[in-house]
């Protein structure tokens, strides 16, 4: 049985969705995840979209409210910035639930910047799920 994880940001539309497209990619045989936001901005930036499609993963995402998920327990549930940490729904706190910090790539708008960030979120964010495999 596939565990489940939520990836929060403010927006949900670079950080989380990237972070939500890899956990599919690489660890789906294990892993569902799904990503929102506390202040969504409404659609998914086209550079997240390109950063990974450079790394073989198309993702076709939509920037959600975590309200969407009201009720749905994760057993995990993931911070990627620090205002989503601070404005986290208590609700969401069910499962365990950790916090990895990533800057915003959308405000430099820099694709060097995007990759950075999508290689930071599938190093550390693979390293902290595949030993939970295994429990």
């Amino acid at each position: 049985m596939k565990r489940t994880v939520l990836f929060l940001c403010t927006g949900n539309s670079c950080r989380s969705q990237i972070a939500e497209a890899i956990v599919n990619a690489r660890l789906g045989e294990n892993w569902e995840a799904v990503s929102a936001g506390t202040k969504p901005a409404g659609y998914v930036h086209p550079k997240a979209l390109a950063a990974l499609e450079e790394i073989g993963i198309h993702h076709i995402g939509r920037s959600k409210l975590a309200d969407e998920f009201r009720g749905v327990e994760f057993d995990l549930v993931v911070t990627v910035c620090d205002s989503a940490a601070e404005e986290c729904p208590v609700w969401l706190g069910q499962g365990k639930r950790v916090h990895h910090s990533f800057p915003d790539p959308a405000k430099t708008d820099d694709m060097a910047d995007f990759r950075k960030v999508r290689d930071d979120i599938e190093r550390e964010i693979v390293q902290l799920l595949e030993p939970s495999i295994s429990d």
